[in-house]
């Protein structure tokens, strides 16, 4: 009796372990026919008797699960994504050197899966997925990076801010070198990697190769901090955030640019300039500095300071299109003072002969701004606002031959 016993219960198990291998084959080949629903389906059949597989069959097991559910690799979601990366991981520990190309992969269609959510604004699809590619492998702390990114323009600020601390602790810098050199027939500088550049500068067909640091992030990752904490009303937090950065880099330009972006926030006009200037001292030749100085100067009401401000990134970069601008708008918002003063006077004699020297420093105004218009519109000669602010002026100004010229650009533009 324990004889027939025994007979049966070996039996059962060959059976058993004849159909697991069967099973186990057949997801493999409809891996290699591109049939993964099969595949999966021939995968769930055999998981429930995996234990009494041996370590070879084992192995071939997780590879076909990797593969079958991260498929082609394209609209595969992120828990297929991690079902597979998880049987590649058991695979590649059983020796299996497919399964690391599989893990490879998998971190693959994650970032560029992450790439077209991006780029459609999916930013909180997008920042999931770098997030798990990070956890696939921790080294890649630029993934992280990216994912505390996309959650910033998700405004998921809680999430972004989880991030952004990892980061900070984790010391990351993310800093990289550009490998650069010049396309012969462009012109043009183009970043590619290390060996191509090397192999392509040995040709005829570019030049000057150049390796060049991109800067730290840490300033940024610390801006960041700070403003998450702003935007969640945590003043305190915000300069604190921002104290620890600079205690650790105190000359770190990026950083003072990041604290000066925070006073802003907080709405700290002269601290904000104050500090601009510190960064300017490191970076006289930044004409975004001086822009942004103008703005500021303009917004504490120092209209002559602003305009400077402007004309100097004006000097440094001529294309400068916002500086001509503001230039115009910083002129004007003298008229403002002037219409409220003649807004303000009575009907007296005194008050008919203030209002016309009013008047007169109104036209003056008006004056001083002509030759800034002038040379905004032949910088961008498309600008609808710029145009209609000239003939305006041309016309309070009585130069109708001028008003009628913008006139006419107007409605050409208007058509």
């Amino acid at each position: 009796m324990k004889i027939n016993i025994l007979t049966v219960a070996l039996s059962f198990f060959t059976l058993a372990a004849v159909a697991q291998k069967s099973e186990i084959r057949n997801a493999g080949d409809a891996v290699e026919d591109g049939n993964y629903t099969e595949a999966k389906a021939e995968i769930e059949k055999a998981e429930p008797m995996l234990a009494d597989a041996n370590d070879k069959w084992k192995e071939r097991f997780y590879l076909y699960k990797g593969q079958a559910y991260l498929g082609s690799g394209e609209n595969v979601t992120v828990e297929d994504m991690l079902t597979a990366s998880e049987a590649f991981q058991k695979a590649a520990e059983m020796g299996s050197t497919e399964a690391q190309d599989g893990l490879l992969n998998v971190r693959n269609s994650l970032v560029q899966s992450a790439v077209d959510d991006q780029n459609a604004e999916n930013y909180k699809s997008a920042s999931e997925k770098l997030l798990t590619s990070y956890k696939l492998n921790p080294k890649d702390t630029l993934y992280l990076y990216y994912a505390a990114a996309n959650s910033l323009n998700a405004q998921d600020y809680d999430t972004a801010l989880e991030y952004y601390k990892e980061l900070r602790d984790l010391g990351f810098d993310g800093a990289e070198i550009e490998y650069l050199a010049t396309n012969v027939e462009t012109g043009e500088q183009e970043a590619m990697p290390k060996e191509q550049r090397d192999l392509m500068v040995k040709t005829d067909e570019y030049t000057d190769p150049e390796d060049r640091k991109s800067p730290s992030k840490k300033g940024e990752i610390a801006k960041n901090i700070a403003l998450i904490y702003i935007n969640q009303e945590k003043m305190d937090e915000a300069v604190e955030a921002m104290e620890d950065a600079k205690r650790e880099n105190p000359d770190n330009v990026m950083l003072i640019q990041a604290e000066a972006d925070m006073y802003y926030r907080m709405g700290d006009k002269e601290k904000y300039n104050e500090l601009m200037k510190q960064v300017l001292e490191k970076s006289p030749d930044d004409p975004t500095i001086y822009y942004n100085l103008g703005v500021t100067t303009a917004e504490l009401g120092d209209t002559e300071g602003a305009i400077e401000y402007y004309e100097k990134a004006l000097e440094l970069d001529p294309d400068m299109s916002e500086a001509r601008m503001n230039i115009v708008v910083a002129i004007l918002a003298q008229e403002r003072e002037i219409i409220d003063q003649m807004n303000q006077l009575g009907m007296s004699k005194e008050d008919n002969k203030r209002y016309e020297e009013l008047e007169e420093e109104r036209l003056e105004v008006y004056q001083e701004v002509i030759p800034y218009l002038e040379d905004a519109i032949e910088h961008d000669p498309e600008n609808v606002e710029i145009i209609r602010t000239a003939m305006n002026i041309f016309s309070a100004l009585d130069q109708e031959e001028k008003a009628q010229v913008m006139r006419k650009k107007l409605e050409e533009l208007q058509q």
